[in-house]
């Protein structure tokens, strides 16, 4: 297996650019996961570096070979796309050995390489069958296995669970998570769920436009964001945020009840602040003048959405099922050093 290097990687599409000077190392054997919202240039980056897409600048390098202008099939990389791709004619057995047929290797090497996947990846039962026999996680899995038998340095996954339903997505990210386990692969995920970045990746690149916002282990990210975005971004349900003053160093905070805290060092004008808290650090409390709007109760835990005197909307997450009626009013209440801090104009954080 090997690593992968990005350096000052350019995507332009004529006159539009789309990927903007990316600069990325993926270790060898780690698990990365490229997350962000739709139009972020995820899948774009993850095309380039399948050669499916050509670089317009920089370098692409695998096991420190430049693979920046070789063809996909020179580069050590196998892709599982969004699309099981299957063909519907051949057994699960066909298709798993189908590449490496057409590549020339001998029957009994296909054998040995289609079993060894088929193990890992619990299809033994299934290799007779055909994809029209089995359920959508079974597919995926085909087609995961359809990329073990190549033997890649570098395993690529363009979002490949979002065309199953919720259960079968958790039930594939385990199996992902158990893959990735047990043959110590590259692996680069693709996904718009933070969820799946959060419980899957050593490593995440959160994007935005086209550009790197920040690049982490996933709890990091989530505990030290480097600005709004990857704040709002990381974590679920999403960091509330509310506009706060700087007043001589003491921010206040009319949605919470004019709630006053310390500005940050780094917060020297007085003016305009952004400050976020996460909805587990905020509680609801007796009295006050925030209005519930709606529960949600999902059993051991609970959103209740409420709305502040000036409009803001509040989220706030309790471990119990007790649900304040909708249209009642209630406090708010939070640690003020729960509370991050971010520029209003640049979105950066104040630390």
């Amino acid at each position: 297996m090997s690593g992968l290097q990005l350096t000052d990687v350019i995507k332009r599409y004529g006159q539009t650019q789309v990927i903007h000077g990316v600069d990325l190392t993926i270790e060898d054997g780690e698990f990365c996961v490229f997350v962000g919202p739709s139009g972020c240039g995820k899948s774009t980056l993850l095309r380039m570096v399948a050669g499916l897409e050509e670089t317009t600048e920089g370098t692409i390098e695998i096991g420190a070979r430049d693979v920046t202008r070789a063809d996909p099939a020179e580069r050590g990389v196998a892709m599982v796309f969004q699309t099981y791709a299957l063909y519907p004619h051949m057994t699960v057995e066909q298709n798993m050995g189908f590449g490496l047929k057409m590549n020339g290797h001998p029957a009994n090497e296909i054998k040995e390489k289609v079993s060894e996947a088929s193990r890992i990846l619990k299809l033994d039962d299934y290799l007779a069958r055909k994809p029209v026999a089995l359920s959508g996680g079974q597919r995926q899995r085909v087609a995961i296995g359809r990329a073990i038998v190549r033997g890649p340095e570098v395993f690529l996954f363009d979002e490949p669970l979002s065309n199953l339903d919720a259960e079968l997505r958790v039930e594939m990210r385990v199996e992902i998570a158990r893959l990735h386990n047990e043959i110590g692969a590259t692996m680069i995920y693709v996904t718009h769920d933070q969820v799946e970045a959060m419980t899957l990746a050593d490593k995440i690149v959160v994007l935005r436009a086209g550009y790197i916002e920040q690049v982490g282990a996933p709890l990091h990210l989530y505990n030290d964001p480097d600005n709004k975005f990857v704040a709002g971004f990381i974590g679920s349900p999403a960091m509330n945020f509310f506009d706060g003053v700087n007043t001589g160093g003491t921010v206040t905070v009319p949605a919470l009840g004019g709630a006053t805290m310390r500005a940050p060092a780094s917060l020297t004008a007085d003016g305009p602040v952004t400050v976020g808290v996460r909805p587990n650090k905020v509680a609801l409390s007796d009295g006050g003048t925030h209005t519930v709007d709606l529960s949600e109760r999902l059993g051991g835990i609970s959103y209740h959405y409420v709305n502040a005197p000036d409009g803001s909307r509040i989220v706030v997450e309790a471990h119990d099922q007790h649900a304040p009626a909708p249209g009642s009013k209630t406090g708010i209440s939070f640690d003020v050093e729960d509370a991050y801090f971010f520029d209003a104009k640049t979105e950066q954080r104040l630390r």
